[in-house]
């Protein structure tokens, strides 16, 4: 199965500028609310415990805030990785586990996807939200996968790419472990190239989304948000990372005037 960028906007829900709309604000809520990391570039053990102090709420916002509109972004993801059925599929940063239960649906009853992520609250919840005989939940570090190498025929990452404390050797241990000719699918937000962008960016974050957090009990978490956007590379950049890892092809899709995007890859 395979998706050009135009496949992948036709899945956007048509409705005008009123969903649109709702598509902008939710990008930001997304990724500052439910992914974001400490301003003074946190270590492995800093941003688990962050993950696992949110996972309570994890699902709670992502719903209510989004509309529901994530999973849009998310299915697109998942179909830009070309999962088949009978594959061997892996979902690194797995979070709730939105991700891994989509790609179990592609790959059916006769194949299998682990949901890998480095908290164990966000992995409990997974748990109990998805209980699908083809998905294994395990705890891991996307900067050492417990895998042997050429393990698996395609590969996500959802909003998780931007908390690793080292992005070159994630992308070199995804590239370890998928087989050749597999693709892996990354979706994160990054800092848009364009100042009326930035500005509604700036404006958003302390407008909607610290008062968000505030409303959550979740101030002291979300305190030190917008040094991770302005630290993860933006498209062009992931594309140089990608090959630089090993990967025959990389190519970056912009989404929302790019705020947002995802980074397709081929071993």
């Amino acid at each position: 199965m395979k998706i050009t960028a135009v496949d992948a906007q036709q899945l956007i829900p048509v409705g005008g500028d009123r969903i649109e709309w709702y598509n902008f604000i939710w990008d930001f809520l997304w990724c500052y609310i439910i992914k974001m990391s400490n301003q003074s570039s946190p270590n492995s053990t800093e941003i688990q415990a962050i993950f696992d102090q949110i996972a309570p709420e994890y699902d709670r916002l992502n719903q209510e805030l989004s509309l529901g509109l994530h999973r849009v972004w998310k299915l697109m993801t998942v179909k830009w990785c070309q999962p088949e059925k009978g594959d061997f599929a892996l979902d690194v940063c797995c979070g709730s586990g939105d991700l891994t239960n989509l790609l179990s649906k592609q790959v059916g009853k006769t194949g299998q996807v682990i949901g890998l992520d480095f908290s164990p609250q966000q992995l409990k919840i997974a748990r109990q939200r998805f209980s699908a005989t083809n998905i294994n939940w395990m705890e891991g570090d996307a900067l050492n996968l417990p895998f042997a190498d050429s393990s698996f025929d395609c590969a996500t990452i959802g909003y998780g790419l931007r908390n690793v404390v080292d992005i070159t050797q994630s992308l070199g241990e995804l590239y370890r472990v998928l087989k050749p000719g597999a693709k892996a699918a990354i979706l994160d937000f990054h800092q848009p190239t364009e100042t009326i962008a930035k500005l509604f960016q700036n404006w958003y974050l302390d407008h909607i989304v610290v008062p968000a957090a505030e409303r959550y009990g979740l101030t002291d978490q979300y305190a030190y948000i917008s040094p991770s956007i302005d630290r993860f590379p933006r498209g062009p950049e992931q594309v140089k990372l990608g090959y630089q890892s090993g990967f025959s092809g990389a190519v970056h899709y912009p989404l929302l005037a790019g705020l947002m995007g995802v980074l397709v890859l081929k071993k």
